[in-house]
């Protein structure tokens, strides 16, 4: 078990479990971004982390980012402020593993946007994403909401800042699954340990592939996608897998 002021995390069985732990409700300040950063770094590094799972402390996933650090109108200081923000979201879209999203609770404005920027995400029954930012004179994350939600209902959540419980999420094709809040943390973890069984080295190129392909052309994506299978077939996960394969047994992987 690791301790950091923000969060905590701990690694078991190749799957690392990261919480958010800002109570009362997880909000978002600046080192918590420095401490986000950090660990998804250090994890993507990690030879003994396939899988990682996210999720917040208590009844909040993350409620939003800590409103006494907003920046103010000094010459630089929005600037250096949304590059930190920027930072603390492009970490976990790419990291080289992938990464669920255990919402437990209320994700809000920050706070759902660090849960779209997951790979997967599994809600409980009373967790809930929401974009507040036009209640308070904002705007922002209307990007990586569109990426998750169908048009109509990313802007229906976006316009309006209303609460989308669990089984709406799961409606919409936005979660992978829906669960009672006592089955949470075991479905994704059951999720992760389905990962870590898989070769890591594709893992990570399927990965890649889901980074690089996203706006561009199908010829031009599976073109991408295939060079990656190519690259991989000289792989020692590869002729792993295929030994095992043969021999009818579970596939060892070192990589």
């Amino acid at each position: 078990m690791s301790n950091y002021e923000t969060l905590t995390l701990d690694v078991n069985e190749f799957i690392a479990s990261i919480t958010i732990n800002r109570p009362p409700v997880n909000a978002q300040n600046n080192r918590f971004r420095e401490e986000l950063v950090e660990v998804i770094d250090m994890l993507g590094d990690r030879s003994d982390v396939r899988a990682i799972v996210l999720t917040g402390e208590g009844k909040a996933f993350s409620a939003g980012a800590d409103l006494s650090e907003r920046p103010t109108q000094e010459p630089g200081h929005y600037t250096a402020h949304n590059r930190r923000v920027r930072a603390s979201f492009d970490c976990l879209l790419e990291c080289p593993k992938p990464i669920i999203a255990a919402v437990n609770g209320a994700a809000i404005g920050a706070g759902c946007v660090t849960a779209l920027c997951c790979d997967i995400l599994v809600v409980s029954e009373k967790g809930f994403l929401q974009m507040t930012e036009v209640t308070v004179g904002l705007a922002g994350g209307v990007a990586h909401v569109r990426r998750h939600l169908g048009e109509s209902d990313a802007r229906m959540m976006i316009y309006t800042a209303r609460r989308i419980y669990g089984p709406e999420l799961l409606r919409m094709n936005t979660a992978s699954a829906c669960v009672a809040p006592e089955a949470l943390m075991d479905t994704a973890r059951g999720i992760a340990a389905d990962i870590a069984k898989a070769s890591p080295s594709a893992v990570r190129a399927a990965k890649k592939s889901f980074q690089m392909t996203e706006g561009i052309s199908i010829y031009d994506g599976y073109r991408f996608e295939q060079g990656q299978t190519k690259a991989l077939s000289t792989s020692e996960d590869t002729a792993e897998a295929m030994a095992a394969f043969r021999d009818k047994r579970a596939p060892v992987f070192k990589t």
